[in-house]
Order: structure tokens, then sequence, then C-alpha cells
């Protein structure tokens, strides 16, 4: 009998003690994974200003897709996603304390290098259904099912969709329309 209340005990401690851990690592993930918080960071806020100007923010459908959303691997592979967001926590800090100059082009082609198309798919799932633009969809299909030796990443033709000083917003639907007046 001592043995199941001595462990009951434990088990009651643990769970006094972890909840509380996990609650605020929960709360720390989630308060820090905002472009507010990342914009906090004097090299960071060119990247997310440019970032707003983008269809990533600005688009027909009104979805916003965040730092977390590219940089990140998705929420629901926790513990690969907790890895991650630490590691490239502690880099940044780690960066914004030891480097002199912040160079936006050198980190960007590092970013655009590290990226894996399964990033751009967790919001752009439906590539391969492109009715009124064939060109599009088997340009898709070519890197959804590559062959061995002719992989190409998601970057590689979209490069400049975020991250771009522009003088104005862009607007998905305003640039459909320019499109068909050849502006």
């Amino acid at each position: 009998m001592k043995k199941y209340v001595k462990a009951l005990i434990l088990i009651g401690v643990g769970v006094l003690i972890a909840f509380p851990l996990f609650s605020m690592s929960y709360y720390t993930m989630v308060r820090t994974s905002t472009p507010q918080f990342c914009a906090s960071c004097h090299e960071i806020q060119f990247a997310v200003n440019t970032w707003k100007t983008s269809t990533h923010v600005n688009n027909a459908q009104g979805f916003v897709a965040d730092c977390m959303d590219c940089h990140l691997p998705a929420p629901h592979d926790t513990i690969n996603f907790f890895f991650s967001k630490t590691f490239h926590g502690i880099k940044d800090i780690i960066v914004h304390f030891t480097m002199e100059a912040y160079d936006h082009a050198k980190n960007r082609q590092a970013a655009y290098a590290s990226f894996k198309n399964e990033q751009c798919q967790k919001c752009h799932r439906n590539l391969l259904y492109i009715p009124d633009r064939r060109g599009a969809m088997l340009a898709h299909r070519a890197v959804v099912y590559a062959r061995p030796g002719y992989e190409k990443k998601c970057v590689d033709c979209h490069k400049n969709l975020v991250h771009n000083p522009r003088p104005i917003y862009e607007y998905k639907q305003y640039r459909e329309t320019y499109r068909g007046l050849g502006i």
C-alpha cells in the first residue's frame, strides 16, 4: 500500500511541476512566434517591413502567412518545431550581440538554401489544380513529382515574392487585373 501512495505522490508532484513548465514554454513559443516579436530586433525590421508589402500579407483570399509559417516546420511536428524555434532564437540572439553589420542579401541566400518545398506546401497544397493556367500546373507537377537529378525548390522560381523592398503594397487581385492589360 505504501508503494502506491508514494507513486501517487510522485505523480502528483510531477504534474504540479510539469504543467506550469509546459504552459510557460508553450506561452513563450506562441508569444515569440509573431511578426511583431520578430520585428523587435532591428536586424529583422527590414524583413518584416518588406513582408508587409508582399502578397503573403496582402492577397485576395485575406490569408496571412507570417514568419513562422515559412521559416519553421509545421507546429504539429512538435519536437522539430520546438527544436527549430529554439535553435533559431538562440542563433538570432548571438547574431544580434556579436555582428557589427547584418547582411540582408547574405542571410536571404542562406534562408533560401535552407528552405524545403514542404514549407511552402503547408499553405500551397493545390499546386496541381490550376485549371486556367496549364503551364503553371505543369511546372508545379515537375517540382512535386521531380525525377531524380531534376529536383527544384519552390524558391528557385518564386524568389522575389517576399522580402523585397517595394514602393507600393502588392495586392494579388490588382496584379491579376494588370496582367491582362500588359502592365
